[in-house]
């Protein structure tokens, strides 16, 4: 009797090790899932993406930025860094424009959220505007 209590003790130590592992790294694996719902909000971000970096490769905005001194790799460099929640209401903000003013809204927004990241302390683009933290 005593010898079958050692090996059922040995075996359930087993046991205990291998399901500790079992749980262990199933929870890593699953750590990696991605909803369908991530996947489409972020190929739409890189659709919105692409679709505000084809408009500043036309000629009256980037004389515009330049007219206004902000230097057109950094404004890319922002875009790219934008998560989808600002994309989509840039977007949304763009498609409520009129069409006659989508350059200067373009403009007047992009210089809205470069102001405010500078204040943020996340950009240092006009050296006139002090960070608030």
């Amino acid at each position: 009797m005593q010898a079958i209590r050692r090996y059922l003790s040995q075996v359930s130590i087993l046991m205990i090790i291998t399901m500790s592992m079992l749980v262990i790294g199933s929870s890593s694996a699953t750590a990696g899932l991605v909803g369908t719902a991530d996947v489409l909000t972020e190929q739409h971000a890189d659709v919105d993406r692409q679709a505000l970096m084809s408009m500043l490769e036309r000629q009256e905005v980037k004389e515009a930025l330049a007219s206004m001194g902000v230097d057109e790799a950094e404004v890319e460099n922002r875009v790219q860094s934008l998560t989808p929640a600002e994309l989509a209401e840039f977007n949304q903000q763009l498609a409520e424009a009129p069409v006659g003013q989508d350059v200067v809204g373009i403009i007047v927004l992009f210089l809205l959220v470069f102001i405010v990241t500078d204040m943020l302390c996340a950009t240092n683009i006009f050296s006139f505007i002090n960070c608030i933290r």
